[in-house]
């Protein structure tokens, strides 16, 4: 089965990369720029006709949360036009498309974990381009599945788990808010779960959650550190901080736990706890930082 990413260098793009190597049923093509910027309107159509794939995976996103407020164009352009036009592309030559989405989509002040028939209601130019790419998706390939995931991290790029590792090292004490929930989910265990589900058969307009359990930024960071220290790596103090003493440009849902039933029930896996993964990519890095 050929696979088609639609990027290169992002984590999820790199993490099925990575994977795809286990599994020889899969012929896994990643495409990004030169070949497709998503900041040109109709760059990925070609590509993708000429690829002629069975699956593509829309992998590529703006994901500058605070910086998208200052950008909203690029963010709409690339986050929902782009993905449009990427499944219109996998339409005509009849593939499915899976969007990647995010826990952003929703307002958070929802008191239990979000299951897909929530209510949306993003707060941040973010979550609504990728509500709309959502919508965009949904209109232009009727073979669509839409997967929404959160507070994504892995050895690759740039994330929370490498950015508190980075503050240790040149800090005692870091502060991380307490009142913000979501599901940590290390991008290798998500690319595991997708490309699973395409070998399970993929459900044509279904939307899923796919997230690694549930815990607040504070938390994940002290277990960040827990296991810095443990393996002798530099650590630091973490205390926890309200929202409102940590102001950022764009707003974050105050609860955007995802509910990953529903994957495990079509497709039985279930993402490892996210404590579990968080020391695997904490071990990984500490015997290659420059991943």
């Amino acid at each position: 089965m050929k696979v088609l990413v639609i990027g290169t260098h992002g984590q999820l793009a790199r993490s099925l990369a990575e994977r795809a190597l286990q599994r020889p049923k899969v012929e896994l093509i990643a495409l990004g720029r030169p070949d497709v910027d998503l900041e040109i309107g109709g760059s990925a159509k070609a590509a993708i006709i000429a690829a002629g794939p069975d699956v593509v995976i829309n992998a590529a996103a703006y994901t500058a949360v605070d910086q998208a407020e200052d950008e909203p164009e690029r963010a709409f352009r690339i986050n929902a036009d782009a993905a449009g036009e990427i499944a219109d592309a996998a339409a005509r030559i009849g593939a499915p498309i899976i969007q990647i989405s995010t826990d952003y989509v929703f307002d958070g002040t929802g008191a239990s974990a979000y299951d897909e028939q929530a209510q949306v209601g993003p707060v941040s130019t973010y979550g609504r381009s990728k509500l709309a790419g959502e919508e965009q998706v949904r209109a232009a390939n009727a073979h669509h599945t839409i997967v929404r995931t959160a507070w994504v991290y892995s050895p690759f790029g740039r994330n929370f788990v490498k950015s508190i590792m980075s503050a240790a090292e040149t800090r005692d004490v870091l502060t991380v808010v307490d009142d913000q929930r979501g599901c940590p989910s290390n991008a290798l265990d998500l690319a595991d779960g997708l490309l699973m589900m395409i070998e399970k058969g993929l459900q044509s307009g279904e939307i899923y959650h796919l997230g690694g359990g549930e815990t607040t930024w504070f938390e994940f960071a002290r277990t960040i550190m827990e296991n810095c220290s443990r393996l002798g790596l530099p650590s630091a103090e973490v205390q926890p901080i309200p929202t409102e003493q940590w102001p950022t440009k764009a707003e974050r849902p105050r609860n955007s736990v995802l509910d990953s039933r529903k994957f495990r029930r079509d497709f039985g896996y279930s993402m490892p706890d996210w404590r579990v993964s968080v020391r695997a990519v904490i071990e990984r890095l500490a015997n290659s930082p420059t991943t």
